[in-house]
């Protein structure tokens, strides 16, 4: 027997996540972006890459396609105390990007899952349920 049995309410976990990071060399970061751009294209030339790749904005979507997140080999770097001191940059790193801290918050029993907006989300996906 398979029928479909009704949705079961249940909690409701939602993890809202911040990273950031500071680009200390702008054409390090779309010489990464347009090789990450090749990896996900392979056979396509350089020509290519740089019209498909011509701004952060497009730099930073491929970098998020190709590695799941910006300076992805960078190590967790906490804000505040443990953390880096304010103002300090990394300016080596081949894609010339700065890892400036990230932070988490969990919240539970949020109401509406994103998935039950359907293709309306909310105008604030990231706000905080009110109390």
């Amino acid at each position: 027997m398979d029928e479909q049995r009704p949705a079961r309410e249940g909690m409701t976990i939602s993890v809202r996540t911040r990273r950031d990071v500071v680009v200390v060399d702008p054409a390090r970061l779309m010489a990464a972006a347009r090789a990450a751009y090749r990896d996900l294209h392979p056979g396509v030339s350089e020509e290519v890459a740089a019209d498909n790749v011509a701004d952060v904005y497009d730099a930073v979507g491929i970098l998020l396609d190709r590695f799941g997140r910006l300076a992805a080999d960078a190590r967790e770097t906490p804000v505040g105390h443990g953390g880096a001191t304010p103002g300090h940059r990394i300016v080596d790193r081949p894609d010339g990007l700065s890892p400036a801290g990230e932070l988490q918050h969990i919240v539970v029993g949020d109401q509406t899952p994103l998935r039950d907006y359907g293709c309306a989300l909310p105008e604030d996906p990231f706000a905080l349920p009110s109390d």
